[in-house]
């Protein structure tokens, strides 16, 4: 009997990072945005590591994303798949299972276009850190398709139903989920029916700092892309009625233009802007103004981490960064009406005269230690040790 028992005691036990081979899966990789920020802390977690991707544009990537042996699906092979590869979602699916992970002791996934749906070894630990659920398949669908193209209105229900099916499926194939917010936990509960740990991303705080109180500014801040989820149109028209000072940072272009021909005067529209100016406008910002719905939400923390406070519309990730009246204000109105309210006793109760240190300590409970700290945590509970 003792002879069947050790080697499964043998298996549940901590097995050291160094000793292991890992998989890291990410959805495809063409620029550097929140979630591959995430697979490069995890790359500085297991630099033994290789990564599987459905697309890959090595030129947009970081130096610490290239150091790592990249192998991408039969998705990569596809006409014009580096610019044009969300068109290829519905054979993603296909392409993850086809993918052969013998060997490997550890997979992590990355989870926000398809990642998860991988088929690992049956004596490897799967843990997926999820960005989000596929919002154009679930809360976002209606959304997605409205503003599509005519042919994909009409294919987009038959596809969607099929790639949800697989969704769910290959959702148990998980052995631990782990989210970035509470949000994005209350979703995988809701559509995958699983339970996640929460572990926020790492967002590099040290790269912020605030300015001397005389170098402060009068105007408040929006920074971001002008997308409609992101709601600019909120904030245009309520500093349209105010007649204070914003500043808009973000783009596209076209995008700008169209905003810009309905701002008056007190609204300065700076586009894409460099770093420096980014980091300058919000360490000098009354507030940092964040109206949209959001799985987590970077800004709001990097504006915490520059000493300013933020002004949030209370749902989503902003929950778990905006501590209401102490580090921000959180507004349950998404409407003009409710940040003119929102910006009115803010200024009326003192909080554009914030505590700075309190600020900065907030912002470092979400630096890449945090992280790290937390995913170590999660994946002890998978029987892994991470170590140096």
């Amino acid at each position: 009997m003792m002879h069947e028992i050790a080697p499964a005691l043998e298996r549940l036990a901590p097995r050291s990072s160094s000793e292991m081979r890992v998989a890291l899966i990410h959805y495809w990789l063409v620029g550097m945005r929140g979630g591959e920020k995430v697979l490069e802390a995890l790359c500085r977690m297991f630099p033994q590591a290789d990564i599987y991707t459905h697309v890959v544009v090595p030129d947009a990537l970081s130096e610490t994303l290239r150091r790592h042996r990249i192998r991408t699906t039969f998705i990569a092979g596809l006409p014009m798949a580096a610019t044009q590869y969300r068109k290829y979602l519905p054979f993603m699916p296909r392409a993850l299972e086809q993918l052969d992970l013998s060997g490997y002791d550890l997979v992590l996934s990355s989870e926000s276009g398809p990642a998860k749906g991988v088929i690992g070894p049956p004596e490897a630990p799967h843990l997926c850190y999820c960005h989000s659920p596929m919002r154009y398949l679930w809360d976002q669908y209606h959304t997605y398709r409205d503003g599509a193209g005519w042919l994909t209105r009409q294919v987009m229900p038959h596809v969607a139903h099929r790639l949800r099916q697989w969704d769910v499926t290959s959702a148990a194939r998980v052995d631990r989920f782990v989210a970035n917010s509470t949000h994005v936990a209350a979703r995988i509960r809701k559509y995958w029916r699983r339970e996640a740990g929460i572990v926020h991303p790492p967002v590099n705080v040290e790269a912020f700092a605030p300015v001397p109180q005389a170098e402060l500014g009068d105007f408040y801040l929006w920074a971001g892309e002008l997308a409609p989820y992101k709601r600019p149109d909120i904030v245009i028209e309520a500093f349209n009625r105010l007649g204070r000072k914003l500043v808009v940072i973000g783009g596209p272009d076209k995008t700008v233009a169209a905003r810009q021909a309905r701002a008056k005067d007190n609204i300065v529209f700076l586009g894409h802007v460099s770093f420096d100016v980014l980091k300058s406008q919000m360490a000098r910002c009354k507030a940092l103004l964040f109206p949209g719905e959001e799985d987590f939400g970077i800004t709001p923390v990097e504006a915490m981490a520059s000493g300013r406070p933020v002004i949030a519309y209370g749902r989503g990730g902003a929950l778990d960064t905006v501590i209401d009246g102490e580090t921000g204000l959180l507004f349950p109105e998404q409407s003009p009406e409710g940040l003119i309210s929102a910006i009115e006793r803010f200024e009326a109760d003192g909080l554009d005269r914030p505590d700075t240190a309190r600020l900065l300590a907030h912002a470092k409970r979400f630096d890449e230690a945090s992280f790290r700290a937390g995913m170590e945590c999660e994946l002890l509970k998978q029987g892994v040790r991470v170590v140096q």
